[in-house]
């Protein structure tokens, strides 16, 4: 029998690692849009008429991606469904006149994405660990609803367990099986959603690896934030923030909560359907900058979400590497070719340095843990290559403590090795 799967349910992507004994293997997943170890955390709706009057095609991942592009205004997109997870607000969102919980849209993604594993779904697996962060995402977090709304998705596969293991726990087990001697390990998980911390102490005992976990925190800051901050300096001006309507012998301000769910993925294909979109295209007619609501209205209409997080998260990337860089989205034309340099990035992201630097002062504070007494950092998760959030490691740790790597695939690997340990349970992570 196959013992464990390991599931890193992502912000932004999502993977499945199969334990073999002492190793463990990627699972596959072969969609209309290719072959791939790891999968975007997105799902496509659309109406399809070989399938019946009624029925849906669903899509998960790049095909997820896929349908929505080659169908423009036919197909309902969703990506950053875990953010809505922990969320009170968030009971549900309607997909051609139906109702999808947050249940229904995770078991729609894992059983999309069992599909596409093929073989390497199988049904002898004893158990089925499940990653998740310190602290999730939103503003009011509700941890106990987050996992029991994950309950009952995953209940649907029939897996004889089912485990909840902490995300940076996880990638620290995957780190682990490279280390030399004893060390006590510092694992920084960088999603798009949350950033969490973990400490771990690793020793060895007859060739026998051991691990005791000593603390963990975390906060809902991380990548997906960064990328905030771009659109909301960058884009947002040009399609009317800031600007004003009239209101009689008044002139307001155009609301500003309009740019919040502009700027967060997971929400904008929500707000083409709610109220408040309907209001802002009527508030078109007594703007006095009209063309930025207008093209406020046309990057809703038209679905380009999708697109401008591309654009969006390339000028982040670049960053990473440049001084400078220059941010253009064809739909808004040549007025939106702007220079970014690092340095403008790195004050607007201050907020948000502040907080995932308060989450590592709150695990090495709370376990009593000085600098020095952390023989190995490991950082993973794309936003770790971010030059001012590898700075707050290099100003507190030795250069040579710090490693990174497997930015992808440690966590879903670190869960699968878990599920094979018979002590599985001291390493879950129970609700509040």
């Amino acid at each position: 029998m196959a013992k464990a799967l390991g599931f890193d349910f992502g912000t932004t992507n999502s993977v499945l690692a199969a334990s073999q004994g002492d190793t463990t293997q990627s699972l596959n997943f072969t969609s209309a849009a290719g072959t791939t170890d790891s999968m975007r955390t997105a799902l496509s709706f659309m109406k399809h008429a070989q399938l019946g009057a009624a029925a849906v095609k669903i899509e998960a991942g790049q095909a997820a991606i896929q349908q929505f592009i080659d169908n423009p205004g036919e197909a309902r997109f969703l990506q950053s469904i875990k953010t809505f997870a922990a969320s009170p607000l968030f009971q549900g969102t309607l997909i051609f006149a139906r109702r999808n919980t947050f249940e229904d849209l995770m078991r729609s993604f894992l059983t999309r994405i069992a599909d596409y594993a093929g073989d390497g779904w199988r049904d002898d697996y004893k158990r089925i660990v499940v990653g998740r962060p310190v602290r999730f995402a939103g503003a009011s977090p509700d941890e106990n609803l987050a996992l029991e709304r994950y309950g009952r998705a995953l209940s649907s596969f029939d897996f004889p367990e089912i485990h909840y293991v902490y995300e940076p726990v996880a990638a620290a087990f995957y780190f682990a099986q490279n280390l030399k001697k004893d060390a006590t390990v510092l694992v920084a998980d960088f999603g798009g959603g949350t950033t969490d911390y973990s400490i771990i102490r690793f020793e060895s005992h007859a060739g026998s690896l051991s691990a005791v976990p000593v603390g963990h925190s975390g906060v809902g800051v991380a990548g997906d934030h960064f990328d905030f901050r771009i659109i909301d300096t960058v884009v947002s001006p040009l399609i009317g923030k800031g600007s004003q309507f009239k209101s009689f012998d008044k002139l307001l301000d155009v609301p500003s909560s309009y740019y919040a769910n502009f700027g967060r993925w997971n929400q904008l294909s929500i707000f083409k359907t709610l109220k408040d979109f309907t209001d802002l295209k009527q508030l078109v007619r007594s703007a006095v900058e009209p063309e930025k609501l207008e093209a406020f209205v046309d990057l809703v209409d038209h679905d380009e979400g999708y697109p401008l997080y591309q654009a969006v998260s390339a000028t982040k990337m670049r960053l990473s590497h440049a001084e400078e860089t220059e941010f253009y989205f064809a739909p808004l034309g040549e007025k939106s070719r702007q220079t970014v340099r690092r340095s403008d990035f790195e004050s607007w992201i201050a907020p948000d340095l502040a907080r995932i630097e308060e989450a590592l002062d709150e695990v090495l504070v709370t376990t009593n843990t000085l600098p020095e007494g952390i023989d190995k950092v490991f950082l993973t998760g794309g936003t770790s290559f971010v030059p001012a959030i590898r700075r707050i490691f290099e100003n507190r740790f030795a250069a040579d403590r710090i490693e990174s790597g497997g930015e992808l695939l440690s966590i879903a690997h670190g869960l699968a090795l878990i599920g094979e340990r018979d002590d599985i349970e001291r390493w879950t992570a129970m609700a509040a």
